[in-house]
């Protein structure tokens, strides 16, 4: 809410991982029109065929990827301590990846094998399109106390810090790995999840989970800008994904960027998430002109207040020294920009009769140290927005490069000794 690569898993093989099976892809197949950029792809041609983007480039898709509709996110436990054993489960769910995110089946399908053995595919997404699937991979802080990788660790990585009002579930927070899976079809997001976890069986461990739909902010040049639960639109100035500069500025992570022991991370990212819940009661009971400054900006055209257009520039002094929009402006915090890929949610009720939903924040970054923890830190202490809002899950990740080609793998530039 601020402004070496492996063969694809066979059924056999899977019988040896104790019924484990998977894949993620994101070659274009069976006619699906694919994008027109890779990794970080930038035109969405195709979306309404239900296309493919590209799995390979210097960037992990997913990032600047024009924001699809749906996400299931995931955070997981390590639970091996043979690091041999990590990479090739790494390898494997990066064989796995490569074909569903093309819309193919995990290794050898669903059906038609032995019946002795569980399928290598679970068999939900059987028919569907790609529908843009994406699936983008972090290491958490916790990573680098196993497998020796201690002295891996980049610097940029930090563990944030507790900020005022933070209400955080340990259940939610955290975790070794995540993967971030968005789609435009819910049901392909859980099948990628699903197969992973599944592939990672007695080598990691779900740790928590979010589903997410109704995505609140875009990186597609002109699109129309979404609407947070609140009712207003969100993401108004949010990077779009053709600012090649202003990536390479705000988002990806550069050579000259940390110590020898960090250009393992060029070219990827750092990501935060946040699990925001929203006081959806107690706002809807608020006035109309209480909202709007709140916020800084009309709850209809979204014009910030005294102009007419939402992409107006706004005058931040015309704003109330409290507003969300005033204090989240790049101009109120020495430039400090960040790219949002956010989602609404809503986990039914919390036993009380209010409703459990809010926002799954998710911002990319160049460097946490000096985008969101600064930025969070003017917020919690004195954004009217905290009112009517609370951090119940948290967790910080570094986000490697793409997968550059068919010998490349997830983690390859960390885990890799050639490397």
């Amino acid at each position: 809410m601020t402004e070496t690569q492996g063969s694809s898993p066979s059924r056999r093989a899977v019988i040896g991982w104790g019924g484990a099976g998977i894949a993620l892809g994101a070659v274009a197949a069976g006619g699906a029109v694919a994008m027109t950029r890779t990794g970080s792809d930038l035109d969405p041609v195709g979306a309404d065929a239900g296309g493919a983007v590209d799995f390979h480039g210097a960037h992990q898709a997913g990032i600047a990827t024009p924001v699809q509709d749906r996400l299931h996110f995931a955070a997981f436990d390590v639970k091996t301590d043979d690091r041999a054993e990590f990479v090739r489960l790494l390898k494997d769910w990066t064989a796995a990846a490569r074909r569903m995110t093309a819309g193919k089946e995990v290794g050898e399908g669903a059906y038609g094998g032995l019946p002795e053995a569980p399928p290598d595919d679970t068999g939900e997404a059987l028919g569907l399109h790609p529908s843009r699937l994406t699936l983008t991979i972090g290491f958490g802080p916790s990573l680098f106390e196993k497998f020796g990788l201690a002295d891996r660790r980049p610097a940029a990585l930090v563990d944030l810090p507790r900020f005022p009002g933070d209400n955080l579930d340990r259940s939610r927070t955290g975790g070794d790995l995540c993967i971030q899976a968005c789609a435009d079809d819910p049901q392909v997001a859980v099948h990628a999840i699903r197969n992973l976890a599944r592939i990672g069986f007695g080598k990691v461990a779900v740790r928590w989970s979010q589903l997410g739909f109704g995505k609140t902010s875009s990186t597609t040049p002109d699109a129309h800008t979404p609407r947070n639960l609140f009712g207003f639109k969100d993401g108004t100035r949010n990077i779009a994904g053709t600012e090649t500069a202003r990536l390479t500025k705000h988002v990806w992570v550069g050579d000259q960027d940390g110590g020898a022991n960090d250009a393992w991370m060029h070219g990827g990212s750092y990501l935060v998430a946040r699990r925001i819940r929203m006081n959806i009661e107690t706002w809807d009971r608020a006035p109309l002109q209480e909202q709007e400054d709140i916020f800084g900006r009309d709850k209809g055209e979204g014009a910030p207040v005294g102009k007419p257009k939402e992409h107006d520039e706004p005058f931040l002094k015309a704003m109330k020294p409290t507003a969300h929009v005033r204090l989240a402006h790049p101009d109120s915090n020495d430039g400090i920009t960040i790219l949002r890929r956010g989602y609404s949610f809503t986990d039914g009720t919390d036993g009380l009769g209010r409703l459990d939903a809010g926002l799954f924040f998710l911002a990319y970054q160049r460097d946490p140290r000096h985008g969101f923890i600064p930025l969070q830190r003017r917020l919690a202490a004195s954004d009217a927005l905290n009112e009517y809002i609370q951090h119940v899950g948290s967790a910080v990740f570094a986000i490697p490069p793409g997968v550059r080609d068919t010998h490349d793998w997830w983690g390859r530039t960390l885990l890799s000794e050639e490397a």
